[in-house]
């Protein structure tokens, strides 16, 4: 079904039983179909940006629930997030946030961003990582970040290791390179031994996804540029079997977002997209190979679901003692990949996890990229549960594909809770036989 206009929204109300947020604050004004509404009033000029109305339309987690869930065929997702932009003109966001989208519209500002971070990580007397908090998380449960990017640790080609199936290319997020090495070392172990040479392009940046959802779009086109040019050549050059993503946020923009926005820049040319920031985004543009953007898109595989399809050659250790673990689904595993049920029967069916099922494994967190931080009270209150159905299973790992979950999984935790937060590939590919 394609995208449908906010008039054929017919006030349903099925939007509401998948909403996160409306589920928390049980408010008209925090549903999705309020917000259709609100976004017709302000096209109509019936309604002014205004500190409120950003804030209503802000407090989303851009999770694209309701738009599975809508009869009508409206794509929630896209107008939120081209509500987002507009209101980013109109009502700036707070200097944090713009300082984000700042650090990450540019790879060596965000290389330096963390270099100051990792500084002032070990400076942090721990008197003030305990007392300070981002949103609910105290300052010494944020991950501490890689001694070295993990793009520079590793080769660009990375061999098979036996029998070569095949070639797959690489995206790295920022979270693997910056913050969570583990994930990426263990990506790359797996892939190679179910006989795959991994091929990681070098020029790689932030998916973009972070400033769209903070309304910058212009910035994240000059990204989404970049990455189309850095992942082109591996593409298209030799066979490319997948382009493989340990982050479904990351796999949503090259398989959802990227063509959405170029389709805008090259069939609807709007000036603040195309000419705002880089006057050279029109030539960048013009130079990928034609049709590389859907090529893309089309390889996009979440790692867990690659493994899943093709690990029935995965050479397990003999000695292999299985972990107790649960699995928290993220929004983009389950609204924009439909992999959560996938990723749940490998870890059925992998002899390295004794799966344990709980309630709400698909309950959102209340991450949402920076919404723990924005909205704390109400993050909080969707975690409270998960906290409960986790403590109780009695798991040695929560496991989560989601980077930024794993950051607000592992934060909400206590220190006597005697669980690790880990993405599923770490314990993956301790299990093979090397």
């Amino acid at each position: 079904m394609t995208d449908q206009p906010i008039q054929n929204c017919g006030k349903c109300g099925l939007c509401l039983s998948v909403c996160p947020v409306y589920q928390v604050l049980k408010q008209e004004q925090a549903s999705p179909r309020a917000r259709l509404q609100l976004i017709k009033a302000f096209e109509k000029n019936d309604l002014t940006a205004s500190p409120l109305l950003k804030d209503l339309v802000s407090q989303c987690l851009m999770c694209g629930a309701c738009k599975v869930a809508c009869p009508s065929g409206i794509n929630h997702y896209a107008k939120f997030m081209e509500m987002r932009r507009k209101m980013a003109t109109a009502q700036p966001d707070p200097p944090v946030i713009r300082s984000l989208v700042y650090l990450l519209a540019k790879e060596y500002r965000l290389g330096m961003g963390v270099g100051l971070a990792r500084f002032g990580q070990r400076l942090t007397p721990k008197f003030l990582a305990d007392k300070y908090r981002i949103g609910n998380i105290p300052v010494r449960r944020f991950p501490k970040m890689n001694p070295i990017p993990f793009r520079r640790t590793v080769p660009g080609t990375i061999p098979a290791k036996g029998p070569r199936r095949g070639r797959v290319v690489y995206f790295v997020g920022c979270a693997t390179q910056y913050l969570f090495d583990d994930t990426g070392q263990a990506t790359v172990d797996i892939l190679t031994c179910l006989g795959y040479e991994v091929v990681i392009p070098k020029g790689q940046t932030c998916c973009g996804i972070p400033m769209m959802f903070h309304g910058a779009g212009d910035r994240a086109a000059l990204n989404m540029a970049a990455n189309l040019h850095a992942l082109a050549d591996a593409v298209d050059t030799g066979s490319c079997d997948a382009v493989i993503v340990d982050c479904t946020t990351c796999g949503a923009a090259l398989k959802d977002e990227y063509p959405a926005l170029m389709d805008t820049l090259t069939r609807r040319p709007d000036p603040a997209l195309s000419r705002r920031r880089d006057p050279s985004l029109s030539e960048k543009l013009d130079a990928l190979p034609p049709g590389i953007h859907t090529r893309i898109a089309e390889k996009t595989r979440d790692i867990l679901s690659f493994i899943h399809d093709h690990g029935q050659t995965l050479d397990m250790r003999p000695d292999l003692t299985s972990d107790k673990v649960i699995y928290h689904a993220p929004c983009h595993t389950r609204n924009s990949f439909n992999a959560a049920g996938t990723v749940t029967d490998l870890l059925t069916a992998l002899p390295c996890f004794d799966y344990i099922p709980v309630p709400d494994s698909a309950a959102c967190c209340g991450g949402g990229g920076t919404f723990f931080y924005e909205y704390p009270q109400i993050a909080a209150k969707m975690m409270a549960g998960k906290l409960t159905h986790a403590r109780a299973a009695g798991a040695r790992y929560w496991l989560t594909d989601c980077p930024v979950c794993r950051i607000n999984l592992h934060g909400s935790l206590s220190d006597i809770d005697a669980m690790t937060v880990a993405h599923p590939v770490t314990l993956i590919s301790k299990g093979l036989k090397q």
